[in-house]
């Protein structure tokens, strides 16, 4: 009878009941899965693997920086250690040709207990990014910052009338070193950087520096124009740098307590900073002459300070 037979094809085709499929795993099958994740994050991937370990490295290096800093060169390294920096070890280069300087600094390690290690030159060049190391580096801590309001009640327990530096728009560590250089040199009392967008006491700054850092106190201010106004409250005066000032330093007298506000060569003072000075003081120089280098206008300015005082102290 047709449509009763088992013969292939002959099957009816409007057979009522339960039809044999796969349930929609073909049509779900086919459907799109979105874009090929990168190998990176394919966790079965060697690329994956290789950005974990980058990640774990560039923590590392984090991590380190945070924690410490590395003074190179043989002067800088002396003089840290004559300053009384607190180092936690001296790195010298395997084979590194002997000096009265490199003897010095291991005695001086010696006589306080430093750890001094030899390593390779290759993996002090990968410590310190460059050759420029003289086969020599002093680990420190992490610089450890005064505070503004303790700076002011320092100086007013000395006595004495106070000589502090503000930096604005500092960005060179170099320059940073040079001025806490300069204010140790005059007899200054501290210098205060704005948290941000400022140079750190970096290896950098501390090389520059020759260790004065670790006597002279360096504040971090989180609003500088506050801290200017929280200088004035205590009886400072407020100068700050700039060509075209209604004063210049041969005419001026910081005699008393005085903030001495130093800006970029390139930016200068902020417009705030500028507008909180009680003075806006320029430094006479021969017309041809832009301008100074921040570091060396407020080492001249320091220095003409300090000079007003002896002579104020002289009988």
């Amino acid at each position: 009878m047709a449509g009763n037979s088992k013969r292939q094809g002959a099957m009816r085709k409007n057979k009522k009941g339960a039809q044999s499929g796969s349930g929609g795993k073909i049509r779900r099958g086919l459907r799109g899965k979105g874009p090929t994740p990168k190998a990176e994050d394919r966790v079965y991937h060697a690329a994956h693997k290789r950005k974990q370990e980058q990640l774990r490295r560039d923590a590392g290096r984090h991590t380190k920086e945070q924690t410490s800093e590395l003074v190179v060169g043989r002067n800088p390294v002396v003089e840290c250690l004559h300053a009384k920096v607190p180092a936690t070890a001296l790195y010298v280069v395997e084979g590194a040709s002997n000096d009265e300087r490199l003897s010095e600094a291991v005695h001086l390690c010696a006589s306080r207990n430093i750890p001094v290690l030899e390593i390779s030159r290759h993996e002090l060049d990968r410590m310190t990014g460059n050759g420029m190391h003289q086969g020599i580096g002093l680990q420190v801590p992490a610089y450890q910052y005064a505070d503004v309001e303790d700076l002011i009640d320092r100086v007013t327990a000395s006595g004495e009338d106070g000589l502090i530096v503000c930096l604005d728009n500092i960005t060179d560590p170099r320059n940073l070193g040079a001025v806490i250089r300069s204010v140790a040199a005059f007899g200054g009392h501290g210098v205060v950087i704005p948290e941000r967008r400022s140079a750190s006491v970096t290896a950098v700054a501390w090389r520059t520096s020759a260790g004065t850092a670790a006597r002279l106190p360096v504040a971090k201010a989180t609003n500088l124009t506050r801290t200017l106004k929280r200088f004035q409250e205590a009886g400072y005066q407020v100068v700050g740098l700039d060509a075209g000032g209604e004063h210049t330093l041969d005419t001026y007298d910081g005699t008393g307590p005085t903030v001495i506000v130093v800006g970029s060569e390139g930016k200068g003072m902020s417009r705030l900073v500028r507008e909180t000075c009680d003075t806006i003081m320029s430094i006479p120089t021969v017309e041809w002459v832009e301008s100074l280098n921040a570091s060396v206008a407020a080492g001249v300015v320091l220095g003409e300070f300090a000079r007003q005082r002896r002579r104020q102290l002289t009988p």
